[in-house]
């Protein structure tokens, strides 16, 4: 029998039961992708510190053994060629066939040699009558090019021989569910050439704690430098099924070799409304989680990295991305690997292609929740609660639904687009939306009670991890890029980012780095509060806005500290997209107003007639009414690169007017312990004051860089109020006095030694402009994302010019 060379047969009867230890992956055909790679996992990762528990496979042989003993083949056949041929339909079909393995006996050497296993596993750990799980492994489940998982049932918490018999029975049924019979047909794959192997695994007693999913890539974008983890309280089958909104974490692989730092990017805590445990008269029961529960993460920073490092050393090992199931042990406190299988969407997409979707003119939010790939579409809501609503569905509708299960894999199959009221990334709605590939909004909490059928909307996976459902029907637009044909130039082409949700969109494109990640973006959409209201939270005099701080700080003991746990979390996302290369991160250039605008913030800002040329930028570093805040801001960014571990963070000092104020800012920063050239430290300054330009020189001696702000310089050197709609035909950055600006700046810095960048909006819309820059010598240029292949031809094009005229000069001379 092909791939069983190695494999010990338990008491030798007939190739019919195998230990686990004794399997390894090309044992496929033997006991299913499944089974093969618990016993690849026990058999060769044992050693480099993974746990996975014990157990025994039945093989493919045993499963035939059955439907032969039992006499059903010829039965099989003939029903399924009657659902081909169109003389029954698929229900009927499904229910005829699981009926005649229902019926049928155990073979006496089938029975006697799993009943002999579940000794022999008893008397391994232990235990009389161990509670196990019993899962279905199809002998073509968990291919690179398809998956099988899920279509098949598993059972938890089996103890004694007689339930393990009924469960392994009800499981070769299952091998006939209607989800399973259309899916080999849709597949291709031979009904009757298909076996079953069933997985009998010791239970984690993760009822008395936690389980989970994670993933080895990022599942919606193909991030291939994050591990993604979900978690719930209880036994695992929750996740899967998306009956509840779990914890997710992200961790960033390449900083994981070093085990003092924490590259956790990311944690969300989920509701975790409820918990599977062990029943009393059924195996499994949900029951409501506490209070405190669903208030607390389920795993530990140390547990987090623990499976992230597993997650590597599986990835490593099998060489593809990964899907894997764990558990945590609520007796010992260990955590287990349970299951893992090649992860089959991402892993098969053209690393080479890259498409982005744009939605027009948006409606109202009506719902959001976790985004599902990375599409966009508009059409008709079609609202099924129950599968009794099934028949109701409208081809080509937006699904709304609770949550799904493995039965509703054809319905989706008839969708344009998925959205839940519970659920997460691993969970099945999520999974079976991306292999269908189409949009999902998971997770929404209120879907099915906000939306109706017949409502027309539209739904955006397009903006990041966060998905959302709008009113009406937007107009969508894609653009598709052959990222291995772009050009290679010598000006670096960096891109503008803010929105941490939104960054994992962009890693495939071949960027020299982060030009401008703007703080501002990240205090306004994820921190929401002023930092001085969270340092004087006691002197608040607004009762509303002490209310939602403390709303939104709960959990942390210590109010500032959400602001630098946020603010670290939320760069670290920005930079793990293009790291090692530089992401240059901006201290806060609020104005005032805008500060103001912030939760808690009217009580510590003043009112200004003129909040742009006000107190923003670095005056506010230093100044006692800012002060503390700028302190936060310091010990978020010394954090992000010396804690997490993301080193190739350089500060940037936005709206520094004079050479007096630049020593001010770095002896601050040196306070907070953020010194320049410190752990290779780098500090660079806006240039977007006259004075920047006119000082160049000075300024320096006290900064590594300058970036270009365009807007500002504009608007300083014009004169002209930016926002002025009266003035707006004044205000343009190819003016020769801007130009002229420009021009001084960069030789002055290059003949000083400091980069200089742009990262205004200029280059993306004015390809003349970007022709400009290359001939003024200047070091990169930032643009928004969506304009970063244009702008990369703007500039091989002037370069290609720029060099010809240098030829011509010296063919001249």
């Amino acid at each position: 029998m092909a791939g069983t060379g190695n494999t010990k047969v338990v008491h030798d009867i007939g190739n019919l039961v195998v230990h686990f230890e004794h399997l390894t992956r090309s044992d496929v055909a033997l006991v299913g992708g499944k089974n093969s790679s618990i016993g690849e996992m026990i058999g060769t990762l044992g050693g480099e510190g993974i746990s996975v528990p014990s157990g025994f496979a039945t093989t493919s042989l045993a499963y035939r053994r059955y439907i032969d003993g039992n006499k059903i083949r010829d039965g099989i056949t003939r029903l399924i060629k009657d659902w081909q041929t169109g003389k029954a339909n698929l229900a009927e079909t499904g229910l005829a066939i699981r009926n005649l393995i229902l019926r049928g006996s155990w073979p006496p050497d089938v029975e006697t040699a799993i009943r002999r296993a579940y000794h022999e596993l008893s008397a391994k750990l232990g235990i009389e009558n161990p509670s196990v799980a019993v899962r279905s492994s199809a002998t073509a489940e968990d291919l690179p090019d398809a998956s099988f998982a899920g279509q098949q049932d598993s059972y938890l918490n089996i103890s004694g021989e007689d339930r393990l018999l009924n469960a392994c029975r009800r499981c070769y049924a299952s091998l006939f569910n209607d989800r399973a019979i259309s899916y080999r047909q849709a597949k291709g794959f031979d009904h009757m050439s298909v076996a079953l192997s069933i997985g009998i695994q010791q239970m984690v007693r993760s009822d008395a704690n936690g389980s989970g999913v994670m993933f080895s890539i990022d599942t919606e974008s193909g991030f291939d430098k994050i591990v993604l983890i979900n978690a719930a309280w209880g036994l695992g089958e929750n996740i899967v099924q998306g009956t509840v909104n779990p914890d997710e974490y992200q961790v960033f692989k390449p900083l994981l070799r070093d085990e003092n730092l924490l590259p956790i990017i990311e944690k969300k805590c989920g509701d975790k409304a409820m918990k599977m445990v062990y029943g009393e008269d059924v195996p499994t029961r949900n029951i409501p989680t506490s209070k405190a529960e669903r208030a607390a993460f389920v795993l530990g920073d140390q547990e987090i990295l623990q499976l992230s490092r597993w997650a590597c050393t599986i990835e490593k090992h099998y060489g593809c991305p990964m899907d894997i199931e764990w558990a945590k042990d609520g007796i010992t406190g260990e955590l287990f690997i349970v299951q893992a299988r090649p992860e089959t969407v991402q892993s098969r997409r053209d690393a080479g292609v890259f498409t982005t979707f744009q939605v027009g003119k948006r409606g109202r939010i009506l719902t959001k929740g976790l985004s599902v790939g990375d599409a966009a579409v508009s059409g008709r809501l079609c609202l099924i609660e129950k599968s009794e609503d099934i028949d109701n569905f409208v081809d080509g509708s937006i699904m709304v639904t609770k949550s799904t299960d493995p039965d509703w894999v054809p319905l989706m199959k008839r969708a344009t687009a998925i959205i839940t009221d519970h659920g997460g990334r691993t969970s099945h709605a999520a999974i079976v939306s991306r292999e269908l590939g189409l949009p999902a909004v998971v997770g929404t909490g209120n879907g099915t009670y906000v939306l109706h059928t017949g409502q027309d909307v539209t739904v955006s996976c397009a903006e990041g991890d966060e998905g959302f459902v709008y009113e009406g029907t937007s107009e969508i637009s894609t653009q598709t890029v052959d990222l291995a044909g772009l050009p290679a130039v010598d000006t670096d082409i960096m891109i503008n980012l803010a929105n941490p949700a939104a960054a994992y969109r962009w890693w495939r494109l071949p960027t020299d780095g982060i030009g401008l990640a703007r703080m501002e973006f990240v205090v306004t959409n994820y921190i929401r509060i002023h930092p001085m209201a969270l340092v004087h939270f006691d002197q608040l005099k607004d009762d509303k806005s002490k209310e939602e701080i403390a709303r939104l700080t709960a959990g942390y003991s210590n109010k500032p500290e959400y602001f630098v746990d946020k603010l670290s979390h939320g760069f670290a996302a920005l930079c793990a997209t293009v790291y090692p290369k530089p992401a240059i991160l901006r201290m806060s250039d609020f104005k005032t107003n805008e500060y103001a605008g912030l939760i808690g913030g009217s009580q510590f800002e003043p009112k200004e007639e003129n909040p742009m040329l006000g107190f923003r930028g670095a005056s506010r570093y230093y100044s006692p009414l800012y002060k503390e805040g700028f302190e936060l801001e310091c010990r978020a960014i010394k954090r992000l690169r010396e804690e997490m571990g993301f080193a190739n963070v350089i500060v940037m000092i936005p709206f520094c007017r004079t050479i007096s104020e630049a020593k001010e800012v770095l002896k601050t920063m040196s306070e907070n312990g953020l010194k320049r050239g410190d752990k290779g430290l780098q500090v660079y300054v806006m240039c977007e004051i006259p004075s920047n330009v006119i000082m160049a020189n000075e300024f320096s001696e006290y900064f590594d860089g300058f970036s270009i702000g365009s807007n500002d310089l504009t608007q300083l050197t014009l004169g002209v109020d930016r926002d002025s709609g009266e003035l707006a035909g004044l205000f343009n950055e190819q003016d020769e006095a801007v130009k002229w600006m420009i021009a001084r700046v960069i030789i002055v810095a290059r003949k000083a030694g400091r980069k200089i960048g742009i990262c205004g909006q200029a280059p993306s819309d004015h390809p003349e402009f970007a022709k400009f820059l290359v001939e003024a010598g200047i070091n990169s240029i930032s643009v928004s994302p969506d304009s970063f292949v244009q702008v990369k031809r703007q500039v091989l094009e002037s370069e290609r010019k720029r060099l010809d005229l240098i030829a011509d000069e010296h063919i001249m001379l």
